[in-house]
């Protein structure tokens, strides 16, 4: 016996539908071979340059450690000071 049968002869409501997570990309493909949208392209875009900016902020750190405070608290010496 189906489940919308059975509901039916106990005159229970129909079953509630699951609601939509996330609304579809509408937005054009970027070519007609690629499966990527023109939406998702924006938002590697703007992963990309958020990942490289917390690199470069990284490696200014580290540069910094290395270069001046790895020194100044003694933990190890430069080789060109």
């Amino acid at each position: 016996m189906g489940e919308a049968k059975r509901r039916a002869e106990l005159g229970a409501p129909p079953r509630p539908r699951p609601k939509a997570t996330k609304a579809k990309d509408t937005s054009p493909r970027i070519a007609p071979w690629l499966p990527l949208t023109q939406k998702q392209g924006e938002q590697f875009v703007q992963v990309t340059t958020k990942g490289a900016w917390i690199g470069i902020g990284a490696l200014v750190l580290f540069w910094i450690t290395v270069r001046f405070l790895g020194p100044a608290l003694g933990w190890w010496t430069l080789a060109d000071g």
